[in-house]
């Protein structure tokens, strides 16, 4: 990843910052994206300790507007653009009959789905001229649905289909498609997750010590955006799931309720 230009999409925290910081260390050249600006100037300051050279923009990714920016500018500071990772995110924690405000859905689909959309298109001429990179964070809820997740989980479906779908079409032109599905992480993100009546609950309702380290999780996105692996499915009881979904639907819906009710 030496002198690998990257942009990080939801890079003021969580997964997004310590992707930031990972790659800084291996060298990489890096733009960061998401709303917080105070929060990405903090990261960009760590980076830049570890030596990379780094371009803030200042992104809400559900903006088309701001997605072709964060592009064009990526290209007017580094003149050209090798990975690109579509890591911004927003979630959810509610019954679909609790929900008062069905506009967080509209929101989370927005930001989840239409933000990886976005990003890819205006960056799809770039990449195909490094013949570069495209890594989409999703999750196991990508993959099998999970209560309370219901929005969230439509979303990651849909970024996966989008990616699987534009991996077919990208074959033979040098860029590669690595899709990346995470369990439970302690990336801060649930602290920011809507509530029923669409406000964010302000508190993250998983237990800590139950979780992925954002660590270990950034260390292998990293590991499998080098590699330019097709999947990367993060947890053993996920990547049982795939299998047993096949055979057992309703032995894998019973486990994804279970799951929630674990790590609370």
């Amino acid at each position: 990843m030496r002198d690998n230009v990257v942009i990080v999409t939801g890079a003021s925290r969580g997964i997004g910052a310590e992707l930031a910081r990972q790659l800084a260390t291996l060298g990489a050249q890096l733009t960061l994206a998401a709303r917080d600006s105070a929060a990405l100037e903090a990261v960009a300051a760590e980076c830049r300790q570890f030596g990379a050279t780094v371009l803030v923009v200042p992104t809400d990714v559900a903006r088309e507007s701001d997605c072709r920016a964060l592009i064009e500018q990526t290209i007017m500071r580094f003149g050209r653009l090798d990975t690109l990772i579509c890591n911004a995110g927003a979630t959810m924690w509610a019954r679909v009959d609790e929900i008062r405000d069905l506009g967080m859905l509209e929101r989370i689909m927005a930001v989840n789905y239409m933000g990886a959309v976005y990003c890819t298109a205006y960056a799809l001429p770039y990449l195909k001229a490094s013949r570069g990179r495209i890594v989409g964070i999703a999750s196991l809820t990508g993959l099998t649905g999970v209560p309370t997740r219901s929005g969230y989980a439509a979303s990651k479906h849909a970024m996966r289909g989008f990616f699987d779908s534009l991996r077919i079409e990208l074959d033979g032109s040098g860029v590669t498609v690595t899709m990346i599905y995470p369990g439970f992480v302690a990336t801060g993100i649930r602290e920011n997750a809507t509530g029923p009546d669409g406000r964010p609950i302000r508190i993250d309702p998983l237990d800590p010590n139950r979780v992925m380290s954002v660590g270990e999780c950034a260390r292998q996105i990293v590991v499998a955006t080098r590699r330019r692996s097709r999947d990367l499915v993060m947890t053993p009881t996920g990547k049982l799931a795939q299998l047993l979904k096949v055979f057992a639907p309703g032995l894998v819906d019973r486990l994804a309720r279970r799951a929630i009710e674990r790590v609370r």
